[in-house]
């Protein structure tokens, strides 16, 4: 079967990304990206809990009475993928897979795939920022450039990530970042700082979650502007999903994981007008 386009979601195995994956296939029949049949990958690091999460969707009486997916006779099928974004070697052979099976390109790349881990110290801040920053990025890099002109790259960041946790110094150096080695060094500093014992007195919160999203959402709009000075039309943007009811969350959210959706597919699924390098939340632009 051919497919007019594709769709890539990371940690889609539960919580936000699996509704992320929900939803595309119930809202693609009326986007106007629809030109006919849809693919979506289901990523995850773990074998047995994506190709289970795949099997749910199957069963999902939503998707069954909308006719969502192609075994109804709907336009979206929906296939499961190993992907462990912190693995380069995964990132690679994955963006090689895509490369090789869809040669004209990808249209939508959904990166969800984050960690958010308790207490906090060197060894906290050093996996956090591994994954939610530097791998995150590094996943952008390698599947940019397999997306078509007028597809969509979407990164989960949080609000957790705005900048009135800060010293105004740091603050400022966020705001005038213009590129990805601008953000990289505000990072480091971070991380050297807690180092030290001292990220408090250089301005940054103790907080290795929230710095990452910060972070992300620097990257993301440096990656947007860089992309767009080169002529690229891809739309770029990160987003917050809201406090959503996950594993991530520990229970304590106030949305479920369907409504938690509801922003990064938007900004995949509906005309965008151009924006790109924005930070999004409830389905509008968000003062960072």
């Amino acid at each position: 079967m051919s497919y007019s386009r594709v769709g890539v979601v990371t940690g889609a195995n539960k919580g936000i990304g699996l509704a992320v994956v929900r939803q595309l296939a119930l809202q693609y029949p009326k986007s106007p990206l629809n030109t006919g049949p849809f693919l979506i990958y289901l990523t995850a690091r773990d074998k047995a809990k994506g190709e289970s999460a795949l099997k749910e969707l199957h069963k999902d009486e939503q998707l069954k009475q909308a006719k969502a997916l192609v075994s109804d006779g709907g336009l979206s099928e929906i296939r499961y993928h190993t992907l462990d974004i912190t693995d380069s070697t995964s990132v690679e052979a994955f963006a090689i897979y895509l490369k090789m099976n869809h040669g004209d390109g990808v249209d939508i790349v959904i990166n969800n795939a984050g960690i958010a881990m308790d207490g906090f110290d060197s060894n906290i801040v050093k996996s956090t920022l591994g994954c939610n920053f530097y791998k995150t990025m590094e996943a952008c890099h390698a599947f940019l450039p397999l997306i078509k002109l007028d597809g969509r790259l979407v990164n989960v960041a949080s609000t957790s990530g705005k900048l009135n946790k800060y010293s105004n110094e740091i603050r400022n150096r966020f705001l005038a970042s213009k590129t990805e080695e601008d953000v990289t060094s505000i990072m480091k500093d971070f991380a050297l700082a807690v180092d030290a014992g001292k990220e408090n007195e250089a301005g940054f919160p103790s907080a290795a979650y929230a710095v990452s999203k910060a972070g992300l959402i620097a990257s993301t709009r440096a990656l947007a502007h860089a992309e767009k000075e080169k002529g690229n039309t891809v739309l770029i943007n990160s987003c917050c999903p809201g406090y959503v009811n996950t594993d991530m969350s520990k229970g304590n959210g106030t949305k479920t994981p369907d409504e938690g959706a509801q922003t990064p597919v938007m900004l995949a699924l509906r005309d965008l007008k151009g924006e790109s390098g924005i930070f999004w939340k409830e389905e509008t632009h968000e003062e960072w």
